[in-house]
């Protein structure tokens, strides 16, 4: 028998407005209404501010490490424009646009990386899950949730975030598997932002895309500008669609870059170039987002100075909320553990000592716990 083909493709690269300002007028045609285009700038205007007010709640002591999405905005953004909002958005660390858009309060990511739970309690109307740190392990959680939802008969989908150096993880591949094999209503969308901390893309993938991973599935793969928010919604749409018609799920490759460090626990100066980085600050979603809108008599320097009077104000109220809540009694620790405390736990809460239970425990009563004068 002689030899024959057994598979061919091919993977578009979908661009619509570039860094210099060309737009596609033939793909972009009726993608984005003008109102809600001057909509989208203003989101990502007020998450730059966000990340700059959140750098320095890290540097002055008042929150823990914090990873800026600088640079990134597109991406999520565009993203949860695209999608109904009973989609699920299974997030990592770098999608607060979208999470802003799709209606979560600020202090809720601004909580979360102070080390409070209650920054985690997202409301459930929101259908949106908590950040996740481990790498690669969302895409689990949004492959369940996508098989929940065909199972249910629902017309919604799940897409989920991640960075390059999560398409090393197994967790990628096992969800990647799960899903095309089910056929569940879920988008897979890798920012590659051409680096997983320290380790540059080239050394996680010898292969030209990151979008030829999810060939191996059987899945729809594409990639885009992820710094073009034009071109993002409109994969994104085109995945929705086929995650509600055909419960088909699709890998999209959306090429981006952060401006900052990985972490504010990092310093990219001792792995990145340079002229790289200047490289990547002329395609800023922002700035090309806002040339289009001057260009086209959208916008002007009037409206760019009361949008960054009004992201401050913002961003410094949603901050003070953080700062200022209430503390969680200690009691709480267990009040969220346990539907029905047990007896002996219910001790350990009101007494806040462990040396009792085992005092009980041998038949030896127990003694209070000590007063606070006793104890100064």
């Amino acid at each position: 028998m002689p030899a024959r083909t057994v598979f061919t493709a091919s993977i578009e690269s979908v661009s619509i407005l570039d860094e210099h300002g060309r737009f596609d007028a033939q793909l972009g045609a009726d993608l984005i209404p003008d109102e809600d285009v001057i909509k989208l700038y203003e989101a990502m205007t007020v998450s730059r501010q966000f990340d700059q007010i959140a750098f320095k709640l890290q540097r002055s002591g008042r929150m823990g490490t914090y990873p800026e999405n600088r640079g990134q905005e597109a991406a999520s953004l565009g993203t949860a424009y695209a999608l109904n909002n009973d989609d699920w958005l299974v997030p990592c660390y770098r999608e607060n646009t979208g999470l802003f858009w799709r209606g979560l309060p600020m202090e809720y990511i601004l909580l979360h990386w102070m080390g409070d739970e209650r920054g985690n309690q997202i409301p459930a109307e929101l259908c949106i899950t908590p950040l996740a740190i481990p790498i690669g392990t969302q895409l689990l959680h949004a492959a369940g949730l996508a098989w929940a939802c065909k199972y249910r008969k629902e017309d919604r989908l799940a897409c989920t975030f991640f960075g390059d150096g999560a398409t090393s993880e197994g967790d990628f591949h096992e969800a990647m598997n799960f899903a095309a094999n089910l056929d569940l209503p879920v988008i897979f969308l890798c920012q590659n932002n051409g680096w997983a901390i320290s380790v540059p893309t080239k050394i996680q993938c010898s292969a030209p895309t990151l979008a030829q991973r999810g060939l191996a599935y059987g899945m729809e793969s594409i990639q885009c500008d992820g710094n073009d928010i034009f071109a993002v919604v409109k994969v994104v749409k085109e995945a929705a669609r086929r995650a509600r018609e055909e419960h088909r799920p699709t890998f999209i490759e959306a090429v981006t870059y952060r401006l900052g460090d990985h972490t504010t626990a990092d310093d990219a100066r001792r792995y990145r170039d340079e002229a790289e980085v200047q490289l990547w600050m002329q395609r800023d979603p922002l700035v090309r987002l806002r040339n289009y809108l001057t260009e086209r008599k959208l916008w002007n320097s009037t409206k760019e100075e009361a949008l960054q009077t009004k992201a401050k104000e913002q961003v410094n109220a949603a901050a003070k909320r953080a700062e200022e809540i209430a503390a969680t009694p200690t009691s709480e620790i267990f009040d969220a553990m346990y539907a029905e405390i047990p007896d002996e736990v219910r001790r350990q809460r009101d007494t806040m000592r462990t040396s009792s239970l085992g005092q009980e425990q041998r038949g030896i009563e127990a003694s209070p716990a000590p007063s606070v004068e006793e104890t100064v």
